[in-house]
């Protein structure tokens, strides 16, 4: 077994890279990527959570600026999610990884119940535990729900999986002169704007000394080469 750097990680996966070219819904070759690599992560007996955002089904601040009431409009991003979760708990399983999926908004017949230690022993059981609905409260985004539940846990940093290659001065996407970051302080982040996470994140990854590392997910092997201490991605941490 190849040894990993890290223990106890957070996988952060936005909605939109679930979507994969088509944009909207879930993509079967994105999810069945995204599920080998984490069926990769266990057999390399790392303890693996992941939360999932909901933009490639409804993303509530989109719903909110069309004219919906926010708090509605973040409820349905939340169960958003859930759908994305149970995606990814079937496909994982049919792989032979146990999964196990928490949800912060109660539906005992589709999801558990988040509860913290419950969450630690499947982990420490190597089980793949995947949580949904966000924080449960609207107004706040999947990336700090993805920042809370590792604190929780004691994962020992975030591993967010995007389109593009790290962190960049400018949208990579449309900019091919973009520069890429590869390493940043939770400060520079801050100061310069960069919009890889919410404040809220960002200020909670800062405040309690929780490194990040943002990469793309759609390369297969980066998971792997980031869990054994590779330069791929940006590294965030405390300066």
């Amino acid at each position: 077994m190849t040894k990993a750097k890290y223990r106890r990680v957070l996988l952060k996966v936005s909605g939109e890279v679930l979507a994969g070219e088509e944009g909207f819904g879930i993509s079967p070759k994105m999810i069945d990527l995204i599920a080998e690599q984490i069926k990769d992560m266990v057999a390399m007996g790392v303890e693996t959570a992941v939360v999932i955002g909901g933009g490639n089904i409804f993303r509530g601040i989109a719903g909110s600026a069309a004219g919906m009431e926010r708090t509605s409009a973040d409820y349905m991003g939340m169960l958003a999610t859930v759908l994305n979760a149970l995606a990814l708990q079937n496909l994982l399983e049919t792989k032979g990884v146990y999964t196990r999926v928490q949800s912060a908004i109660e539906m005992k017949e589709l999801a558990e119940g988040y509860i913290r230690r419950k969450a630690i022993r499947h982990l420490e059981k190597k089980r793949v535990v995947i949580f949904a609905a966000g924080t449960g409260n609207p107004y706040f985004s999947t990336d700090t729900a993805a920042v809370l539940r590792a604190m929780e846990i004691n994962a020992q940093v975030i591993l967010k999986g995007t389109k593009v290659d790290g962190v960049f001065d400018r949208d990579p996407m449309k900019d091919p002169n973009a520069k890429k970051f590869d390493e940043l302080s939770y400060l520079d982040v801050i100061a310069k704007g960069l919009k890889i996470m919410d404040s809220t994140a960002v200020t909670l990854c800062m405040d309690n000394n929780l490194p990040l590392i943002v990469f793309n997910i759609k390369e297969k092997e980066n998971i792997r080469k980031v869990l054994m201490g590779e330069a791929i991605g940006t590294r965030v941490r405390k300066q």
